[in-house]
């Protein structure tokens, strides 16, 4: 340090000038910062490549309720009519799926013709009629109410298939089906109208003259990014909101489609009024991807996720497809997907059902015959999707190191009753050969024992100040005496609402 005779403004103004540094001196901080730098370049690309997959998985349980979902009721009502021809040999009349598959037929078409007594044009003309702020008010109210159907839909018609099923000591315990179907038909029925709501609002919201409504209504997707991107997120978390975007996106792409069919309905399907479409459908789709890919950059970013755990986001969705083409499976693909993502396929359908065949008049051998066509056709892409996705999952689960999983037999056992000593030998033979973390998860009953995605050390994350190591060690001490976290194969959509789960 100079002495105070050697100061002087010109010293100053040359030691400012001429003063250096070294970053190595702090390697470990900039390599950190240039991680994150890349790690964010990266998310638009892994997010997308989730977000594909998550969108062939919900086509694929979507074009199901008109593809097969129909056959499948045929056959099941063929055997059910020709059972008394081969004699009464099976405990069962039916096979438990073939029950599931007949309530969803039977609602499908209740619902269908319940949704005739509400008129599409005076819904579109009250809406119409509201202030742009009212329109505004009422969109957001949609999207928290579809959230909240979602959550609890599922539950409902669960709780039908289930009672439907379930084996039972009496036959007077099989009465308890029926307010069961109806609550399931109501659920039904009123998440068809709250949908068709949602379409009829962004029509009118397609068809104003200054496109205002449209703006405001696309700006609604920045603010998403402000009540998530500053909030804490842990793996599970982030898996659980990743679902719930692939499923947004979806149910989007249908009502632009809902959007314009029934803008070609009137305009007479002229193909040049779909050319006027087409910006403001880009813009739309455009905004969302953006939205998602800012939201997910920044959520990595602050809380120190990898861009690596989308490619295990995708193997868990892989598996959940792999083991429902199992022989032990417990549940259909497409209950699975409704219950990973809250995407419920049925009352999306019931309104697609019902905007095409109000759109488009069937008249004539030939267009029957082209309805024919067209049904073959979406067989055809059902079955050529669902081959894709079989194949692709496969390589994700056995990219992962998953396979061994699909092979564990559930363990059986009633409910309020411990397992046998069977289930318990099988147990401790398990948890020898699982790691720690697997064996560390509760054995839910009537479930397959679902080994645990291997952990890393991502799971404890926290944007936290260089050199600020109390924080770290006391979030460990925490998370010490919190219960046993989720696995990423068991987070279904129960808090899709807030995208938390504790």
């Amino acid at each position: 340090m100079p002495s105070g005779k050697d100061l002087s403004l010109f010293r100053f103004i040359n030691a400012e000038l001429t003063r250096g540094y070294f970053l190595e001196h702090n390697e470990a901080k900039y390599t950190e910062r240039r991680e994150r730098v890349y790690t964010c370049m990266r998310i638009p690309r892994e997010l997308e490549k989730l977000m594909i997959f998550g969108i062939f998985l919900c086509l694929d349980a979507f074009l199901y309720v008109f593809t097969l979902l129909p056959l499948r009721v045929f056959l099941a009502v063929f055997r059910f009519i020709t059972l008394p021809c081969y004699g009464l040999r099976e405990r069962r009349l039916l096979q438990p799926a073939q029950v599931c598959d007949i309530f969803k037929g039977v609602i499908l078409v209740i619902c269908y013709f319940m949704m005739h007594y509400v008129d599409y044009s005076m819904m579109y003309h009250l809406i119409r009629g509201q202030s742009v702020i009212k329109l505004y008010i009422i969109y957001n109210m949609l999207e928290v109410a579809d959230r909240l159907f979602s959550s609890f839909g599922q539950d409902i018609l669960d709780a039908l298939y289930w009672t439907a099923t379930e084996p039972k000591e009496r036959k007077r315990a099989h009465i308890g089906v029926i307010p069961h179907f109806f609550m399931a038909v109501l659920y039904v029925f009123l998440h068809a109208i709250l949908i068709m709501v949602q379409a009829t609002t962004l029509n009118v919201a397609f068809n104003s003259h200054n496109k205002s409504l449209l703006t405001i209504m696309m700006s609604n997707n920045f603010v998403e990014i402000k009540g998530s991107v500053f909030k804490k997120f842990e793996k599970n978390n982030l898996f659980q909101m990743s679902n719930s975007d692939i499923k947004e996106r979806f149910t989007n792409y249908v009502l632009l489609l809902i959007v314009c069919l029934r803008n070609m309905e009137q305009f007479s399907w002229n193909p040049d009024h779909l050319w006027v479409l087409f910006p403001d459908v880009c813009m739309v789709i455009a905004s969302e991807i953006a939205v998602d890919i800012v939201k997910h950059a920044f959520i990595t970013k602050f809380n120190d996720i990898t861009a690596d755990v989308y490619s295990e986001y995708r193997a868990s969705l892989a598996f959940d497809l792999v083991s429902s083409r199992q022989k032990n499976a417990y549940t259909d693909y497409s209950d699975s997907v409704s219950r990973r993502m809250g995407f419920i396929p049925l009352p999306l359908a019931v309104l697609l059902i019902r905007v095409v065949t109000s759109s488009v008049k069937v008249q004539g051998v030939l267009a029957y015959a082209c309805v024919v066509l067209f049904y073959c056709g979406l067989i055809s892409l059902k079955v050529l999707n669902s081959i894709v996705l079989l194949g692709k999952s496969c390589q994700y689960v056995k990219e992962a190191n998953m396979e061994e999983k699909l092979f564990n037999p559930p363990p059986t056992g009633t409910p309020g009753k411990p397992l046998g000593k069977p289930q318990s030998k099988y147990k401790s033979s398990q948890e020898e050969k699982l790691p720690s973390s697997v064996t560390s998860q509760p054995v839910h009953q009537n479930e397959s024992v679902v080994p645990q995605l291997v952990t890393s050390n991502s799971d404890q994350f926290l944007t936290t100040p260089d050199g600020d190591e109390k924080d770290i060690t006391q979030d460990n001490s925490e998370s010490k005496h919190r219960s046993t976290k989720k696995d990423l194969l068991e987070i279904d959509r129960f808090t899709i609402c807030g995208n938390r789960i504790d």
